[in-house]
């Protein structure tokens, strides 16, 4: 059968759904049927899963007709999130039978039941959705390679969320094994747009498949690959209308401090949820899914059984739930977080809201097109600001959307935690030979400059523990065979692997069960560890009265009281993004200049007004510092507007210049905008301005100085230890005490830190501190840019509506809710008179 006869098959499928084909999706199945790897990029609701299902189905149809059954794994699906696996397996399935074949459609991840795993193992579907942890442990079977024989392409989905990851240098090496095993491997990418695209695609199809030069009608240049095949990537050229309606407060605050005014909102988006369909309101935390759902009830009660709450630390029940309901358009209203951001097709949603900023462009793009989800519609986000300031992040958001400014994710490179724990898994099953796999892993884009030192002492890591830990059997993994082979022959230390394969390393949690048994979900252990038996707290959309915590279960019972605590997850904080704070520079400049002509820069100009009357308003060539004097102390602020982690950098950088002129202790406090030093005693500001006080010459050196960069890089070791197997996290229910993660990582990195200071781990946790926790790449150029700026010094008699949200900061990490909103009180009445 032709090409053109097996896609009229699938054109007559798509007509009798009332569907047409999008020109990127005939540019798919053309390229996939012609034989080709590459990366598909198109807007959200434009149908890109069927862009790649459809010729999967078509080129076993061209080859076998549509009667054959049993045919062996044929197609792996790779998906981030749970939910998204819902979605394709629906897709899949649909398009299975309109085609009329008679494949099976699977689905594995951590959800999925040791009974129909097995089942798996013995008879695969012929199209499995799996997780990248659950990839690496199907290679831990023996024989995985006959697994695998029949496989025809891999898929991997929402690449962009995984490249910026270490699960994102997981997939690079299953493929690699994959392409070895089936020299004839097609891999394939969905991907939302990111600023560094050809980078993606280059990470998804290793160094053997292209060099990545654009070329006309979206492929790309390349070396031939085996088999004739070449890289193409193919853009949805859709243009996907996108509305951005602020929801603005009858009042501007002048003196703004984050977390409260949306809550003061929640009438106006009540009445949004009533005239709509069905709305999603996306939270940027777990904490205010719960606070926000609870206060929803609370002002809404004929709304209850029409609103759910939807995120990753409830049961797997509760969350298929609320999605089966939304598809079937049962539901008025989900609060969700970034469960629901991913490529979740749920046609009746007409609405989204945005609680808070979500601190980048991409994310909110994702989130506005879960809205409009049919080809044409226009999608619909409502901004909700949860302080006033905040509205000046959707006038900016809304300009880099207009000029199509985008994120890069930066990937991880040479990830030695990563590389270790997967050949500790090849070692499971089958054993490997090393220049068998050296030659492997560096075809990818994470390892191809792997040294041959470097990998001979991963090699001698893995089978000896080291310089420091060979006295010690337990790190002696590996075992060499006669013919040089490495394996391992251990079951003890085999299913321990198994059981740690992964790279998300998150706080230990505990389950939250009725005292009948019924789950609900997980709830991290540092939080219930505060809570005494009878304390009641928000969980799941209800309030439970804790009664005992058992072995790694926290027993509840539902309280009929109204109030309890919120949990908090560790890690809520997001930063803003290099290219929205720029974007806000952008927008702050225009104010300056009376240009402004969005609606929430116009509501906001008696906040701007104060700021300018009380300190100054710096345009895009000023950089503006504050020096204020309070009961509290002498307070500088600067404002580089480049997010908290920059920030974090640049405060301690600052305080450590200024302490070499004069001895001085600082408390630090930071937001996205800006960054507080606290003394009480005077701070030479204009003394330390002439000694190039913001340079950034000698900027590593004084990083290292004026941080404890050697106590960021041991916290950072626990999550390397981890991921590379050194600690072990407990088997199933019976976890390791976190105290104990923690204190035998520390011990190690202490003693790499004395006696094996070229351990590649080690090296490790400095490397990433540098590059992920304090951006020192992005500091570096935030430094150069602010060289070219006028330095603006103002001594402003009161807090200006500028620093009185950094001040705020300071002051939550100290007071409960309710003694930091009577402080705020009387701080607002203070500093306006």
């Amino acid at each position: 059968m032709d090409q053109a006869t097996l896609i009229s098959k699938a054109e007559a499928w798509f007509q009798v759904k009332g569907w047409k084909p999008f020109p990127f999706q005939y540019e798919a199945w053309q390229a996939y049927l012609a034989g080709h790897s590459g990366l598909v990029n198109a807007p959200t609701g434009s149908g890109k899963t069927y862009s790649l299902v459809v010729p999967i189905l078509l080129e076993f149809i061209r080859k076998h007709g549509c009667s054959k059954k049993g045919n062996g794994l044929r197609a792996i699906w790779i998906t981030p999130i749970r939910a998204l696996a819902k979605e394709i397996e629906l897709s899949a399935t649909r398009a299975i039978a309109g085609l009329g074949l008679h494949w099976q459609v699977g689905v594995r991840s951590g959800d999925t039941s040791v009974k129909e795993r097995e089942r798996q193992k013995t008879k695969p579907p012929e199209f499995l959705i799996i997780t990248p942890e659950s990839l690496h442990l199907l290679l831990t079977q023996k024989g995985y390679a006959d697994f695998f024989k029949n496989l025809k392409v891999v898929v991997a989905d929402e690449w962009h969320e995984l490249m910026g990851s270490k699960r994102g240098v997981q997939v690079e090496l299953a493929l690699s094994r994959l392409k070895a095993l089936v020299p004839q491997l097609k891999v394939w990418g969905i991907s939302a747009t990111i600023g560094n695209m050809e980078q993606a695609v280059e990470m998804l199809l290793g160094k053997d498949h292209t060099s990545l030069s654009p070329h006309k009608g979206g492929e790309l240049s390349s070396s031939p690959l085996k088999g004739g095949q070449r890289g193409v990537f193919i853009k949805g050229s859709i243009s996907k209308k996108i509305e951005v309606v602020s929801i603005l407060p009858d009042s501007v605050e002048t003196m703004p401090w984050a977390g409260h005014l949306g809550i003061q909102l929640l009438d106006k988006v009540v009445e949004i949820v009533k005239q709509s369909t069905s709305t999603l309101i996306f939270t940027n935390t777990r904490s205010f899914a719960e606070i926000w759902y609870q206060k929803m009830l609370d002002k809404a009660p004929e709304l209850s059984g029409l609103v759910a709450m939807h995120h990753g630390s409830i049961s797997k029940e509760m969350r298929h739930w609320v999605e089966d309901q939304l598809y079937e358009g049962n539901l008025k209203a989900v609060v969700c977080t970034s469960s629901l951001d991913l490529g979740v097709d749920f046609s009746p949603v007409e609405t989204v809201i945005q609680v808070g900023s979500p601190k980048g462009v991409a994310r909110f793009l994702q989130r506005a097109g879960r809205s409009g989800h049919q080809p044409g519609a226009v999608s619909r986000i409502y901004f909700v600001p949860t302080h006033s300031l905040e509205l000046t992040e959707a006038a900016a958001l809304r300009e880099a959307m207009r000029k199509g400014i985008m994120e890069e994710r930066i990937p991880y490179i040479r990830s030695f935690d990563v590389l270790m724990q997967y050949l500790v898994t090849l070692a499971v099953s089958d054993g490997f030979y090393p220049d068998e796999i050296l030659k492997e892993i560096r075809t990818t884009f994470s390892y191809n400059s792997i040294t041959d030192d470097e990998w001979a002492w991963i090699l001698n890591f893995i089978t000896t523990g080291g310089d420091s830990l060979q006295a010690y059997d337990e790190y002696r993994k590996v075992i060499i065979d006669h013919d040089g082979r490495y394996r391992i022959e251990s079951r003890y230390i085999a299913q321990r692997h198994r059981l740690s394969i992964g790279t998300i390393v998150s706080d230990p949690s505990l389950n939250v069960k009725l005292l009948s048994g019924k789950y609900l979900g997980t709830i991290e252990e540092y939080f219930i560890s505060r809570l005494n038996a009878g304390d009641t707290f928000w969980f799941a959309g209800q309030v439970l009265e804790l009664v005992r915590i058992k072995d790694m279960d926290a027993q509840v019972r539902k309280s009929k009281r109204k109030s309890g605590l919120v949990p908090s997850w560790q890690g809520g904080r997001m930063p803003l993004s290099s290219q929205l704070s720029e974007r806000i520079r952008y927008k702050l400049d225009e104010v300056v200049k009376g240009n402004e002509s969005d609606s929430e820069l116009k509501f906001l100009n008696p906040l701007f007004a104060l700021q300018q009357q009380r300190s100054h308003l710096p345009g895009k060539s000023e950089f503006l510092i504050e020096y204020i004097e309070t009961g509290e102390g002498y307070h500088v602020l600067m404002y580089p507007f480049e997010g908290r982690f920059v920030h974090e950098g640049m405060a301690a950088l600052v305080a450590y210049r200024i302490a070499r002129i004069k001895p001085i202790t600082f408390s630090i406090a930071m937001n996205d905008y800006g960054f507080e030093l606290l003394s009480d005693q005077p701070i030479p500001i204009e003394e330390a301005i002439e000694t190039n006080l913001l340079g950034a010459e000698h900027l590593m050196k004084d990083i290292q100085a004026s941080i404890n960069a050697t106590e960021m890089a041991r916290r950072k070791f626990r999550e390397i230890a981890a991921i590379a197997g050194l600690v072990f996290k407990g088997y199933p229910g019976k976890p390791v005490k976190d105290r104990h993660l923690q204190s035998t990582a520390q011990l190690f990195f202490d003693v790499f830190h004395e006696y094996e200071a070229h351990n590649l781990l080690f090296r490790q946790a400095y490397e990433e501190v540098m590059d992920f926790q304090l951006e020192e790449a992005r500091l570096r150029s935030a430094l150069e840019r602010i060289s070219h700026q006028k330095i603006i010094i103002t001594r402003p008699h009161k807090p200006t509506p500028f620093a009185f949200p950094i001040m705020v900061d300071r002051l939550r990490e100290k007071l409960t809710t309710e003694q930091l909103k009577d402080r705020i009180a009387k701080m607002t009445v203070r500093y306006d008179e």
